[in-house]
């Protein structure tokens, strides 16, 4: 049994039921424009390089006012199956994820894959990509690009099969708008649950009460 070669393959069949762009930009306007495709309505999955990157750029969305999670190998299970369930329960939500996760999300519903690290493997374009269009449902790939990226991307989409449109985009703008659904987010803070948090100070402690209990006090 591989399931490597079998994940690989599902992926690769799903490409032609698939829709792909470059978005190129300025870098200057990457953290709106990747706000505001946050925003959209729908599920969207973002995919990013790192375990850190992953979890400053979801907190970055939340505060920006995008329900949003964040899936990497650096959380606990228990976090990851409820991070996941409660991207499976909404209706529009983001859920930023590295690679290694990637292997786990299997959610129906999934309208728009978002590169915003572009990776570097195209095997990691196809498992990434292979998050849509699943279960015969129309989906977007996009993956955000400076002008100066171009080139590697162009390399890296070719050696995956696939041709992808490129776009060049600004905040807001008509082509961003149409391709992603992109819209400003509503700039109230989303309340992460506790449970996003609780690996920030290692997932195998046990839960305390309340913070005022946190100082422990002579005796």
């Amino acid at each position: 049994k591989n399931p490597k070669t079998h994940s690989l393959q599902n992926d690769r069949a799903s490409v032609s039921t698939m829709e792909h762009y470059v978005l190129v930009m300025n870098p200057g306007d990457k953290d709106d424009i990747t706000n505001q495709i946050a925003a959209r309505n729908g599920k969207t999955i973002m995919f990013v390089k790192t375990q850190r990157g992953a979890d400053r750029l979801a907190d970055k969305l939340a505060h920006a006012g995008v329900a949003v999670g964040a899936l990497h190998g650096g959380k606990t299970q228990a976090v990851r199956t409820r991070t996941l369930a409660l991207f499976k329960e909404s209706v529009n939500a983001a859920l930023v994820a590295t690679d290694v996760a990637a292997r786990g999300i299997h959610v129906d519903g999934i309208s728009l894959v978002v590169h915003v690290d572009a990776p570097t493997d195209h095997k990691d374009y196809l498992h990434r990509a292979g998050r849509t269009a699943r279960a015969g449902e129309a989906g977007t790939v996009v993956t955000i690009a400076t002008t100066k990226q171009q080139k590697s991307i162009g390399g890296l989409t070719s050696r995956a099969g696939v041709t992808p449109k490129f776009v060049g985009v600004t905040p807001l703008s008509t082509e961003l708008m149409k391709i992603t659904g992109a819209q400003e987010p509503s700039g109230v803070p989303y309340i992460v649950p506790i449970v996003e948090k609780s690996v920030r100070s290692g997932g195998n402690k046990r839960p305390r009460p309340n913070s005022s209990q946190r100082r422990r006090r002579p005796h």
